[in-house]
């Protein structure tokens, strides 16, 4: 997965890639892997956090470049959601950058809603533009 393009334009290296991941680990945030056998074909990074009314943070969506498109991604976004949810998130938030329309128009199919800019967030010279999807709060349960 290291060699995505997807992260090479943010200058990930694999010692990076597995640097970060090791610390992701440690701090409890979801990983999650679709595999082929033991062939991963792509992985959702999420961090559950209490900030942004009790946002979910999807950090990266990964799908291998020649299995894009075939339902994978999607697969691995609604899994991060149920996930996201069940930890008692009502939003999540992710970061595309602005130049990848594919990636905005999957989000969008998906329900996500454009918020807005954040030029050189993430990494300078490179535009991000801010997503999320909302869920209707639980009904609150009387004893």
């Amino acid at each position: 997965m290291a060699s995505s393009p997807l992260l090479r334009r943010y200058g990930v290296t694999a010692p990076a890639a597995r640097a970060d991941l090791t610390e992701a680990l440690r701090c409890r945030d979801t990983i999650l892997v679709a595999l082929d056998g033991a062939i991963p074909l792509g992985m959702a990074w999420i961090v559950v956090t209490r900030a942004l009314d009790r946002s979910a943070y999807l950090r990266l969506l990964l799908v291998s470049h020649d299995r894009r498109s075939s339902g994978i991604g999607a697969a691995l976004l609604a899994e991060a959601e149920r996930h996201a949810r069940a930890s008692g998130s009502r939003h999540m938030i992710l970061l595309v950058t602005t130049t990848n329309r594919r990636a905005r128009s999957f989000y969008v199919r998906q329900g996500y809603r454009y918020v807005g800019a954040m030029p050189s967030f993430a990494r300078p010279r490179i535009g991000e533009a801010l997503y999320v999807k909302s869920w209707p709060k639980p009904a609150h349960r009387g004893s």
